[in-house]
């Protein structure tokens, strides 16, 4: 059975003589238990997504269930089923950590003990800190605190929306270790990024780019799907590099990565390409590349 259901979804924003089409036709399911990754840019929907589907937005045009309730006929049960960790830092910043702990269970008539099992793991390395006013947290402190509140009410679909931005490189690893453990216990998670690097901690993913979702897959899958020849090159001028890069004949599409710059040949033209980087007269190093999701993003874009 599917946790969530969407169909079909569209979102408009603005009046008539300047519509904004937020979500064009977006449909997708997530299986219950499943951990699901939304992976795109800044812009590109996320965010009208997750308010749609936790019934803070309705949408102009589509439908979508959560836990087998309409989010427009039956958004009072959907609202005590989910939890929501929206990309803002939302909690109340001149309360403590405990009294808003505390507030998020008293409005889903719980308690913290009836639940604290559940949140342990989390709210156990922010719990020395419970007097402390909420405003005054960390960056990855204020983010356990959020991910505790959500999950007080034990939600059977927990949301995050974009939780790692802004958060240092330590605070994202411990993040998404807590959210394997969470999916262990049954909790089906829907998470939004627009980091490339952690589509591979998620079950499935669905890239989406301008309200539009360009593929749905495994991780491994949508890797396996590029299909195409790619390259690594760099050289003392990799300005003036890429812009030649994107002149070549044989190349199909070129942009920044790291200390390289990848390029996607049209077919087999590696020799060709040297042939023609030579004659340009650059110091290069070339090397084959292992495709990931940022490079089959890349190319979906342009195919879109």
């Amino acid at each position: 059975m599917s946790a969530v259901i969407v169909n079909n979804i569209i979102k408009r924003y603005g009046s008539k003589k300047a519509v904004i089409t937020a979500l064009q036709g977006v449909s997708f399911d997530v299986k219950q238990g499943e951990l699901f990754g939304i992976i795109g840019p800044d812009g590109a929907g996320k965010t009208s997504l997750f308010r749609i589907l936790t019934t803070l937005l309705l949408a102009d045009e589509g439908t979508a269930t959560v836990d087998g309730f309409d989010v427009v006929k039956d958004y009072k049960s959907i609202r005590q089923r989910v939890g929501y960790m929206p990309g803002k830092f939302s909690l109340y910043q001149d309360l403590t950590v405990k009294e808003n702990l505390d507030f998020f269970a008293t409005i889903f008539n719980t308690t913290v003990e009836e639940n604290y099992a559940l949140i342990k793991d989390i709210y156990s390395q922010i719990e020395p800190f419970k007097e402390r006013k909420a405003g005054k947290l960390s960056g990855g402190m204020k983010q356990k605190l959020a991910l505790s509140c959500a999950l007080i009410h034990r939600p059977s679909v927990l949301f995050l929306d974009e939780p790692t931005t802004g958060v240092d490189a330590v605070s994202r690893k411990e993040f998404w270790e807590m959210l394997t453990r969470l999916k262990e216990q049954g909790i089906t998670i829907i998470v939004s990024t627009p980091y490339m690097d952690e589509a591979s901690l998620c079950d499935r993913v669905a890239l989406i780019q301008s309200g539009k979702i360009l593929s749905i897959n495994t991780p491994q899958g949508i890797v396996d799907s590029f299909g195409k020849k790619l390259l690594a090159v760099k050289s003392n001028d990799m300005l003036h590099l890429l812009k030649d890069l994107k002149q070549c004949k044989e190349v199909e599409d070129a942009y920044p990565f790291g200390e390289y710059h990848h390029v996607v040949l049209k077919k087999d033209g590696e020799e060709l390409l040297k042939s023609y980087l030579e004659q340009k007269g650059y110091l290069f190093k070339l090397k084959e590349a292992k495709p990931n999701i940022e490079d089959c993003f890349m190319a979906l874009m342009k195919t879109s």
